[in-house]
């Protein structure tokens, strides 16, 4: 069976709009409106349960995006695979939001979150699967597109705005919820992805997983797919190691550095810088990866400037402390961003399932920031907020570690 491929012209805009689209509004959501909603509901107890929020959501995204994926690669119809599934996604993250926005107390705001949780998955998982679309040689620049640019975008560029909510974050559940919803239809259609219905579904693809064997295949083995193990395992400790204090930025600011009256406009300033070098790494990066054939190295050594920035932000706990934090982190994430789902996808053990296994790794884009407001809550109960930044250092070296001991690919 051929494999399908979209030309980069569709391609790279709609890989650009559509994880700005849902990790954007997201993002604003999770650090900025739904901390300060549950601050107003019960302030004294603020940080547990931001950790309680993040455990439930680990647990829900972590289901969601398997069954995301499985049901995506195995979806025909007349708009492709990955279309009907993200939209819909989409549209039920909407509804969530909003109903959210009108919570009375915390248990209906924890399951309003919920399902938006399970929502959002329906769109990762589909989405990133899009990159596999791009042709060969230009999969480093389809990959720096969704990574670098569009989730550049979606990290940095969104909280700009989503800062000037603060005051208002149950306004901001709608607006921004409304904006996921309008940015991933319109990336759905300049992708437009052709009709599957007459691909050939295998017996194999179509016989469902009952059995316990069955079941224990869905992941192979450690000999099989250990390299993919290794990019998954970095990218969760990459990611709670930067989660650790963009999770909890908002309390930093107020709580840690005691920017008062500045805590708006410092968050504001951090993310501009981060969104300039995260967009100029992801016009660059993809690039030169493809005509350098490099990959691993830059994927593992970005984590050096994620460390860089944790300890910057720790000794320089000022402006200073604040603008070369953003610089590092924005270069390291940037260069991650852009990179590691393409590198994942040279990884990956199955080809058959590439919606599932990327899907699965992109977690990290939802799961570690479950993870990530748990371990940060246990070390501030301990050290206090300082201790986020040494977790953050020795999470990120980690993950740069087990990225550069992939076998693979060579380099």
């Amino acid at each position: 069976m051929n494999k399908t491929t979209i030309s980069l012209k569709r391609l790279v805009p709609g890989l650009i709009i559509g994880p700005a689209s849902w990790l954007g509004p997201y993002i604003v959501m999770n650090s900025l409106f739904l901390p300060a909603l549950i601050q107003h509901f019960n302030a004294a107890h603020k940080v547990e349960l931001v950790a309680l929020f993040s455990t439930c959501g680990m647990i829900v995204a972590a289901l969601s995006n398997m069954i995301a994926g499985a049901l995506s690669d195995k979806t025909t119809s007349r708009w492709g695979k990955r279309a009907p599934w993200l939209i819909g996604g989409a549209f039920i993250f909407m509804l969530a939001m909003i109903a959210a926005s009108f919570s009375p107390n915390i248990p209906v705001l924890l399951t309003t979150w919920m399902v938006g949780q399970a929502a959002l998955n329906f769109i990762v998982a589909p989405m990133v699967a899009w990159i596999d679309f791009a042709p060969k040689e230009g999969r480093g620049t389809a990959s720096s597109a969704y990574g670098g640019l569009g989730m550049a975008l979606g990290n940095n560029g969104f909280n700009v705005i989503g800062a000037l909510f603060l005051s208002q974050y149950r306004l901001g559940f709608i607006i921004f919820g409304i904006i996921t919803f309008i940015g991933v239809s319109i990336a759905a259609f300049i992708v437009h992805e052709p009709s599957n219905l007459d691909e050939e579904v295998t017996e194999k693809a179509a016989k469902p997983k009952l059995t316990l064997k069955d079941a224990a295949s869905i992941f192979p083995s450690w000999s099989v797919g250990r390299d993919y193990y290794m990019a998954l395992i970095a990218k969760l400790f990459q990611g709670v190691g930067n989660f650790a204090i963009t999770g909890y930025i908002l309390y930093i600011m107020t709580d840690f550095l005691h920017r008062g009256s500045q805590t708006q406009s410092s968050i504001q300033l951090i993310n501009l810088i981060m969104l300039i070098f995260g967009v100029l790494m992801g016009f660059v990066a993809g690039p030169i990866s493809d005509k350098f054939k490099i990959l691993k190295l830059p994927v593992g050594f970005s984590t050096l400037f994620l460390a860089l920035a944790a300890l910057l932000l720790f000794f320089f706990r000022d402006t200073f402390g604040i603008i070369t934090y953003a610089f590092a982190a924005g270069i390291g994430m940037g260069m991650w961003n852009s990179l590691d789902n393409l590198l994942n996808l040279e990884v990956i053990p199955d080809p058959d399932r590439v919606a599932f296994f990327l899907g699965v790794y992109n977690l990290g884009n939802t799961v570690t920031q479950a993870i990530a407001p748990v371990v940060a809550a246990a070390v501030i109960a301990i050290f206090g907020y300082s201790g986020i930044f040494i977790v953050s250092f020795i999470f990120s070296l980690i993950g740069g570690v087990l990225i550069l001991r992939i076998k693979s690919v060579k380099r």
